[in-house]
């Protein structure tokens, strides 16, 4: 029988060796007025790292449909070895990041869920293992920033194996 994995709410310090959460004063800083005083800006949310000069950053929109809170096996992992890639929700509401650290393989130890807020952005640095989008609440868009140059190393997938955790999503919707 497979281990449940049950979502927890982001933290910065938790998700921290995963990637960043991008939002607005993320390390409690006060921000910088600007914009005529009509604004505050927070510099340097999240790191953008590119490991091949040739590679260009793209800009793309995914579209992720909700899923149920029932359990749900964590189906595939994937990977960008060689750049950064940001998500950042475009219309409200909240999703789940899943992700772990590892080299050629996901190390299943770190494995981790994490139930991001509606206001919140995720990076994944480079070579950090992670699930698709999953959207909890509606239909959800994102915009996701990347470098990419057509080469295998864009990303590597791998499909879903035995002893992989199962997401226990009920635990959410129990809350």
């Amino acid at each position: 029988m497979s281990r449940l994995l049950v979502p927890q709410p982001i933290r910065v310090d938790a998700y921290a060796p995963f990637g960043d959460v991008l939002m607005a004063s993320p390390r409690g800083e006060e921000g910088a007025v600007a914009n005529l005083g009509l604004a505050l800006r927070y510099d340097d949310v999240a790191e953008l790292v590119n490991l091949r000069p040739a590679a260009r950053l793209r800009t793309k929109i995914f579209r992720s449909r909700p899923v149920p809170c029932e359990e749900r096996p964590v189906a595939l992992l994937e990977k960008h070895p060689r750049s950064t890639q940001i998500f950042v929700p475009m219309n409200g509401s909240r999703y789940l990041a899943v992700v772990a650290q590892g080299g050629d393989r996901p190390d299943l130890d770190t494995l981790s869920a994490f139930v991001v807020g509606a206001n919140q952005g995720i990076s994944y640095r480079p070579g950090i293992w992670h699930h698709p989008m999953l959207a909890l609440d509606q239909d959800t868009d994102f915009v996701a920033l990347i470098h990419e140059d057509g080469t295998s190393d864009d990303c590597v997938e791998l499909p879903r194996e035995d002893g992989w955790p199962v997401l226990d999503l009920q635990a959410i919707a129990r809350g």
